[in-house]
């Protein structure tokens, strides 16, 4: 899958890639947790352009999974609007279980 900005949009584009794959991929974009919850097996080829910038608005307490994010200007839409109108598909904030790794401590290593 790769990802190319030009004139103001960016693209994510993949072909033969599941829909675990593309959540991944966005994932990386709005800076959150995306989880694949369609059910749908098999690979697919994807296209998708955005206008980037808009993707995790910032609150006063930081960014707000919630808020509906505007465009930066008229040059496109969110990457939220993209994947639905353009994938067919739709990015909702929830709750779900989220496998977190704690490291507690941390040593150099010794020389042998």
């Amino acid at each position: 899958m790769s990802t190319a900005p030009s004139d103001g949009t960016t693209t994510l584009q993949g072909t033969a890639i599941t829909l675990s794959a593309l959540a991944n991929a966005l994932q990386q974009r709005v800076d959150c947790p995306v989880i694949d919850k369609t059910g749908l097996t098999g690979l697919f080829d994807v296209k998708l352009e955005w206008s980037p910038g808009a993707e995790a608005p910032v609150g006063p307490f930081g960014p707000n999974p919630n808020a509906p994010p505007a465009p930066p200007d008229d040059s496109g839409p969110t990457i939220f609007t993209a994947v639905q109108e353009q994938l067919g598909l739709r990015l909702e904030s929830g709750k779900a279980p989220l496998d977190v790794v704690v490291i507690e401590s941390a040593e150099k290593p010794s020389e042998n």
